[in-house]
C-alpha cells in the first residue's frame, strides 16, 4: 500500500516509496536466501551423515562370535537376536552402554561385557554404520516350544504388553517399543526379571527403562510369563 504524507512534495513521496519498495524486495530475497541455504544444509547433512553399510559389515565383525553372523543371536553365549530389531531401539541401547545408562548395575554381568564392545564404536557415524548393517540382515525366527498355555499366553500378552510391542511382539517404532518376536527364550526372561528387579531401568536417564520398571510388574506368576514367553516364540 502507498501512503502519501501531508506536507511533502510528490518527489519526497516518490523517494519514499522507492526506498519502501526495495527494502521489502531486500527482504524477501533475505527470506528466499536462507530457504535455500536451510535446505542446502539440510541435503549436506544427510549425505554427510549417510549410513555405509559395507563399513558397517566390517564393523559388526567383533560383534559375531556372540550374536552371530547372520544377527540371529547365541543363546548359548547370552546374547540376543538383532536381525529384524528396530533400529532407533538399536541406537539407542548402544548409546546407553556406551554412556553407562545401561550395564551398571554390578547384577548385569552381560550388561557390563557389552559396555566394553559398544566401546569399539568410535562415533556416531560407526553406531549408525553397524545399526544400518544390522539391519540389512533378514529378521530372526525363534522355533515353537511346547509346555506352555499358547491361549493363555496370548491373553497375558496382549493385556499387559500389546499395547507397546505391538501384535505378535512385533516392536512399534512410534511407541519406542522394541521387537520381542525372534528373541530367545533365555534373554527375554532375563531382561523381564531384571527391569522388575530394578537392574535394568533404574538409571535417571533410562526413562523408557523405568517404564518397564512398572510394566514388570504384571505378569503376576512365572506360569504367566512362561506362556507370554511361549506365544512370543511361536511368532
Amino acid at each position: 500500500m502507498i501512503h502519501i504524507r501531508p506536507g511533502k512534495s510528490g518527489a519526497i513521496n516518490s523517494l519514499d516509496i522507492i526506498i519502501r519498495s526495495n527494502w521489502c524486495n531486500r527482504r524477501a530475497l533475505a527470506r528466499t536466501v536462507v530457504r535455500i541455504l536451510s535446505a542446502l544444509c539440510v541435503s549436506f547433512s544427510a549425505s554427510l551423515y549417510a549410513a555405509d553399510t559395507a563399513v558397517g559389515e566390517s564393523l559388526y565383525a567383533p560383534c559375531i562370535t556372540c550374536h552371530g553372523a547372520d544377527g540371529a543371536g547365541v543363546a548359548a553365549m547370552n546374547a540376543p537376536a538383532l536381525a529384524g530389531q528396530d533400529g532407533d531401539y538399536l541406537k539407542r541401547q548402544l548409546h546407553h552402554f556406551k554412556s553407562g545408562v545401561r550395564g551398571n548395575d554390578p547384577r548385569d554381568l552381560f550388561g557390563k561385557q557389552m559396555q566394553g564392545m559398544a566401546a569399539l564404536l568410535a562415533d556416531e557415524t560407526a553406531v549408525t554404520n553397524v545399526v544400518a548393517y544390522i539391519g540389512s540382515l533378514p529378521a530372526a525366527t525363534t522355533s515353537a516350544v511346547t509346555g506352555h498355555d499358547q491361549r493363555n499366553g496370548e491373553v497375558q500378552y496382549n493385556a499387559a504388553c500389546g499395547a507397546c510391542h505391538g501384535p505378535g511382539g512385533k516392536g512399534n517404532p512410534s511407541m519406542n517399543a522394541p521387537r520381542l518376536a525372534g528373541l530367545d527364550a533365555a534373554y527375554l526372561r532375563r531382561q523381564y526379571q531384571n527391569f522388575a528387579e530394578g537392574i535394568r531401568g533404574s538409571h535417571e536417564d533410562d526413562r523408557l527403562g523405568r517404564q518397564m520398571q512398572m510394566m514388570a510388574t504384571m505378569l503376576s506368576t512365572e506360569k504367566d510369563l512362561d506362556d507370554v514367553i511361549g506365544y512370543l516364540l511361536s511368532q
